[in-house]
């Protein structure tokens, strides 16, 4: 008994073993034959398409960005310094960096002692200089009717003479009577002009001293400033810098203790090559007023402000080059003297001009067209400008056409390629697949080609055999089943699947 269960044992175990063999033998019997039927064994090479980016060039008014870095500046600004030296007796509060002042504020007072000492002196030394003159203006007048009396004597002494003349002439007078009113008008003569010698001194008096006065009114005035000079005020409102002033501090004349800022009032100097600056004058050779964009960037963010070109450097400083351009901030918002900041001025626009990427350019100045065959070739282009990544080309030439969005060094005239389209977001246009229909006969030895393909996973030869067994099949999965392009994951082929 137990020798018939072991030989019933021993039977089964060999009929196992010889319908393993039968059918690893069919499967291998089946895949040789599948290899066979195929049109183009694996070691025939075939042409390989490129996948592109495509892109439409478009003629279109373009007005071109000139980037350029330049230094935020204050248009205006107050340098604080002391007038007079001499210690600080009372300083704002709140004075310091940063702090806002209005118009008229007092800002620090230095000791005035001296400067009120100064101007006590002036104005007595003021009061005798009137008092001088009134002295001199009497005199001026006492001389005045000196001269009127002596005038009027010489007039006496005249009349007197003629007189004696007369009688003289009539045998009257003797000739010792006429010498002695002669006599007489000299020494009259003489006092009138002695009494004008007089008043010319007096005159002479009185103009100095009117002189003295005036001296001392300018004096009474530089003490009166000088002490006013003692209280520093802020001239317009802004905002405070580079303090340095203390209470009880000693500063000396002219020393710097500060600046005042005014925030609303800033610029941009920038630098721009001369080729650049040549792009933002008119034909009359002045200036265009373009408008432009300052960007400040802060920890990732952007601080905008829109401005203006307002004028140009009248010099080129010494070892510089180009040109100064000085952009006027028209909402400064956020900015600060100091900062470095990108400027983007607009250029004149352009016509008939395309914005494409500069990675669509080549170093040799063309780009690559896609045929209607989707086959590349080359065309050479007029760059305009290069600004950021892009650049402007001259698109009269190229309207309507499709060039690549990326040439990279695989590509080059006669290339196949494989276009994707994109939107006007920037989205690709999915294109649908090219769907072929098989006849019975072509399906079937797909699918025993797919079956017998031991290399390719399970779920894939699945996945392939559903499509297979639809009406349709997509054109790409029957072209790399027709080259034998299917394979699985290993080294010896890659894993592709259709849909």
């Amino acid at each position: 008994m137990r020798f018939l269960t072991r030989s019933l044992i021993a039977l089964f175990l060999a009929a196992v073993s010889f319908s393993a063999l039968a059918y690893a033998g069919y499967t291998l019997v089946t895949a040789i034959q599948s290899r066979a039927e195929v049109t183009g064994g694996p070691g025939q090479g075939r042409e390989r398409v490129f996948t592109v980016r495509a892109l439409t060039v478009t003629p279109a008014e373009v007005t071109p960005i000139l980037s350029a870095f330049g230094e935020v500046r204050t248009r205006r600004s107050l340098e604080l310094r002391a007038p007079v030296g001499g210690r600080v007796l009372e300083v704002a509060p709140g004075f310091e960096d940063g702090a806002e002042v209005r118009e008229g504020q007092l800002l620090f007072r230095i000791d005035p002692a001296d400067a009120e000492s100064a101007l006590a002196l002036a104005q007595t030394d003021l009061a005798r200089a009137e008092a001088e003159l009134r002295d001199a203006t009497l005199a001026l007048d006492l001389a005045g009717e000196d001269v009127a009396a002596a005038q009027a004597q010489l007039e006496l002494r005249v009349r007197a003479l003629e007189r004696r003349q007369g009688l003289a002439d009539r045998g009257v007078a003797t000739e010792a009577a006429l010498e002695e009113a002669e006599l007489a008008l000299s020494s009259a003569r003489q006092a009138a002009v002695g009494r004008r010698q007089a008043e010319a001194q007096a005159i002479a008096r009185r103009d100095q001293a009117e002189s003295a006065l005036e001296r001392q009114r300018i004096t009474l005035s530089e003490a009166e400033r000088r002490l006013s000079d003692t209280r520093v005020l802020a001239s317009f409102s802004g905002t405070l810098a580079d303090v340095s002033i203390t209470e009880g501090g000693i500063v000396t004349t002219n020393e710097q203790l500060g600046r005042i800022i005014d925030p609303d009032l800033l610029e941009v100097s920038v630098r721009v090559s001369t080729a650049q600056y040549l792009r933002l004058i008119g034909d009359d050779g002045r200036l265009l007023s373009s408008d432009a964009e300052v960007v400040l960037e802060v920890a990732g963010f952007e601080i905008t402000s829109p401005g203006r070109v307002v004028r140009a450097s009248a010099t080129v400083e010494q070892g510089q080059g180009g040109r100064q351009l000085f952009v006027e901030l028209v909402a400064p918002r956020g900015f600060r003297p100091g900062d470095f900041v990108t400027v983007r001025l607009n250029e004149p626009a352009l016509q008939d001009v395309a914005l494409l990427p500069a990675t669509a350019v080549s170093a040799t100045g063309s780009v690559l067209l896609i045929n209607d065959d989707n086959r590349l070739s080359a065309a050479p282009v007029t760059v305009f400008r290069r600004q950021g990544d892009d650049v402007l080309i001259d698109a009269r030439a190229l309207a309507g056409q499709e060039v690549v969005r990326e040439i990279g060094p695989s590509l080059g005239a006669g290339i196949l390629v494989r276009p994707q389209r994109e939107t006007a977001t920037g989205e690709v246009i999915q294109e649908a697949p090219e769907m072929v229909t098989l006849d019975p006969e072509q399906r079937a030895r797909l699918i025993a080609q797919v079956e017998g393909n031991t290399r390719m996973p399970e779920t894939m030869r699945a996945r392939m055999i559903a499509q297979l067994s639809e009406e349709a099949v997509p054109a790409s999965m029957l072209e790399r089943l027709e080259s034998g392009n299917v394979g699985g994951g290993g080294p010896g082929g890659r894993m592709q699947g259709g849909g």
